[in-house]
């Protein structure tokens, strides 16, 4: 059995590489379509709260 110090990891096996990359992949995937969920919903609010901002200064504006 080999013993390594605390600092050094052992060298990964390219299965093991090949698992790490998947796994970041879908990872950094699913940060991307939590980001993009995140962004629709913020655009989606702006456009609603702009278009209620609108209507209340239109109807503001009319005697």
């Amino acid at each position: 059995m080999t013993t390594y110090d605390s600092s050094e990891r052992p060298p990964l096996t390219a299965d093991q590489r090949k698992a790490r990359e998947a796994e970041r992949r879908a990872d950094a995937e699913q940060a991307m379509r939590e980001h993009l969920l995140a962004q629709k919903a913020f655009h989606d609010n702006r456009e609603r709260l702009k278009a209620e901002r609108l209507a209340r200064e239109a109807a503001g504006k009319k005697p």
